[in-house]
């Protein structure tokens, strides 16, 4: 069974060393200092490995089965699930008017990570309704958040979010579920959805569902859609639960991966609903939740490939195969370890360079979200732009580095019994929902470049060309300066082609989405490695006690600027070949 240990020196060094968080003037951050945030992320390192990763295999191999009209989890999530509930693990971020501890957003980040790294599907069930508490936060009335929010902030109930249908996923203007005004104010909703992650379970009492629909006099299209809180069992006027709602489970997928999460397909015969936030304004509302879940997508790209990263990295070092071309490295034994060899080294270091890359760049948007939350425009419009790129590259890339790892063990891999295929196959969802990944580069080019009138993306051109200019007479970071500054100059010139050739040939542009969302993923990861490189150089000039910590940080961001941002050019010509060789074919012909 793989093992997993949480990258707690890793996470110190981006909060404290790079992003100096204690000494930022973000609410709530002067109380996060080193010693706080380091018994937080040991506390929950132990969580994670001591409760969550002897699951992971188990939820895999059992998965959820649907029994007489409940779902039934794996052997011992439930346990698992009561643990973390009772140690306010769910509630970290959450508003102290609802039960929750109050910290930053950033902290739920960081703890977050090492729960996805252990057990992602375990973790969905508290990640959906972490979003549901924060679109009802947002959207829903004093009454609504006084009756929902408590129980969801300790997941004693949990959240869901109800969107696709079997004949509309990302086009929900055509979705069908109907919503009938009845006299008491309430609606009676009837539809079916598909593809609800933790649609139903054994773990809580009541589960709030947070369903899309479409009501009287909207319209057509998404403007014509609302949201409703539909809960599976009624809640009476004092808290205590009544009868079951007329909601129901259809089936239990059987899915690729993320066996242990209950994917459903939810059916809703005239349940009983409450409108959330405006009517015929449901897509703004359902936003709040979605773009949330989006970046906690982005975070299981990576999360999901630190574990794979780890266990290749062992078996490299204890995988006896050939001799190093310079000569025997284990004389005494009958070959070298798989590490000595070029290839091999090749690839863990692709692993090592985008794991700690992504993480860096996920916890710096979380300090934007933190901003956000407190009012700052220039941020919410910074992680706006950021969020496709974090949701699309990260997922990407994030199943390319699960697939070298289980690369690294050979046909080792492929054998279930050395658990390598769960990180793909848990991975591969990652790039699918919460919008699939071409619609994610869609959104970035066809809508957040152009955004305030490209104001965003321009504080972003900004902000590279700062960072490279901090530098410029230090010769220690040439090996990054140089890199970044070619690779930001490539993607202004993508963002270039798309302004000239965009209007006249829409297609020209959205020909080429999907490479520049790449493009900018390799960018804010150059910008993240030239940033934890100045943070490495000024600990060493310090005189901090570990070196080597430091060191192979700089040596890693080497690699990345070296190794990885020149896949910026490539991009680049891609995009500026247009939209002819795309679209040359006529549909037939394929």
């Amino acid at each position: 069974m793989p093992s997993y240990t949480a990258p707690v020196k890793d996470m110190q060094f981006l909060l404290h060393d790079v992003l100096k968080i204690s000494e930022t003037d973000i609410p709530g951050y002067a109380d996060l200092d080193r010693s706080f945030t380091g018994a937080v992320l040991d506390e929950a390192a132990k969580v994670a490995q001591d409760i969550l990763t002897p699951l992971n295999a188990v939820g895999d191999t059992e998965g959820c089965k649907l029994e007489n009209g409940v779902v039934r989890t794996p052997k011992g999530f439930k346990e698992a699930f009561r643990t973390l509930s009772e140690g306010g693990w769910m509630s970290l971020d959450a508003a102290p008017d609802y039960g929750g501890q109050g910290l930053p957003y950033l902290m739920h980040t960081a703890v977050n990570e090492t729960f996805v790294s252990a057990n992602m599907a375990f973790n969905m069930y508290q990640g959906l309704t972490h979003g549901a508490y924060s679109a009802i936060l947002v959207h829903g009335t004093d009454a609504q958040k006084t009756k929902w929010l408590p129980k969801l902030v300790t997941c004693e109930w949990t959240g869901t979010m109800n969107l696709t249908e079997p004949h509309c996923g990302t086009d929900l203007g055509l979705l069908r579920t109907k919503a009938e005004p009845q006299a008491d104010g309430s609606y009676r909703i009837t539809g079916q959805k598909i593809f609800i992650s933790a649609g139903d379970h054994d773990m809580a009492e009541n589960i709030v569902h947070l369903v899309l629909a479409k009501a009287p006099g909207g319209g057509e299209g998404t403007k014509g859609i609302s949201l409703f809180i539909v809960p599976k069992v009624m809640v009476n006027d004092d808290g205590s639960l009544g009868a079951r709602n007329a909601v129901s489970v259809g089936k239990v997928e059987e899915k690729m991966g993320i066996h242990g999460n209950a994917t459903c397909v939810m059916n809703y015969d005239g349940a009983t609903g409450w409108l959330l936030g405006d009517l015929h304004k449901g897509m703004k509302a359902m936003f709040t939740m979605m773009n949330e879940a989006r970046l906690g997508v982005a975070l299981q790209g990576y999360a999901v490939a630190e574990p794979a990263y780890q266990n290749a990295v062992a078996y490299a070092k204890d995988r006896l195969q050939g001799r190093a071309v310079t000569g025997a490295e284990n004389p005494k034994g009958p070959a070298d370890p798989l590490i000595v060899h070029p290839d091999i080294r090749r690839n863990l270091m692709e692993q090592k360079s985008f794991v700690e890359g992504a993480r860096a760049l996920t916890y710096w948007g979380a300090t934007l979200i933190d901003r956000a939350h407190h009012g700052d425009a220039a941020a919410d419009g910074l992680i706006g732009l950021l969020t496709p790129v974090l949701k699309g590259f990260q997922t990407d890339k994030g199943l390319e580095m699960t697939v070298q790892a289980q690369q690294v063990f050979g046909g080792h891999g492929y054998i279930e019994e050395t658990g390598m295929s769960q990180f793909v196959r848990d991975a591969r969802i990652a790039q699918i929902y919460e919008g699939a990944n071409g619609v994610q580069a869609l959104d970035l080019v066809g809508r957040k470049l152009a955004t305030d009138g490209g104001k965003h993306v321009m504080a972003f051109f900004e902000m590279v060309k700062a960072e490279c200019k901090a530098h410029d007479s230090d010769e220690r970071m040439a090996g990054f300066v140089e890199p970044l500054k070619a690779a930001s100059k490539q993607m202004q010139a993508a963002a270039m082609f798309f302004m000239q050739n965009g209007m006249k040939n829409p297609n020209a542009a959205l020909a080429g989405s999907y490479d520049f969302m790449h493009l900018m993923g390799h960018v804010c990861l150059g910008l993240m490695w030239t940033r934890m490189a100045k943070a490495a150089h000024a600990a060493l000039d310090s005189g901090a006690e570990d070196r080597a910590f430091y060191e192979t940080k700089i040596a890693t961001g080497r690699f990345y600027m070296a190794r990885q941002l020149p896949a910026c050019a490539a991009h680049l010509a891609r995009i500026e070949s247009g939209a002819e060789p795309v679209m040359a074919l006529a549909a037939e012909a394929f």
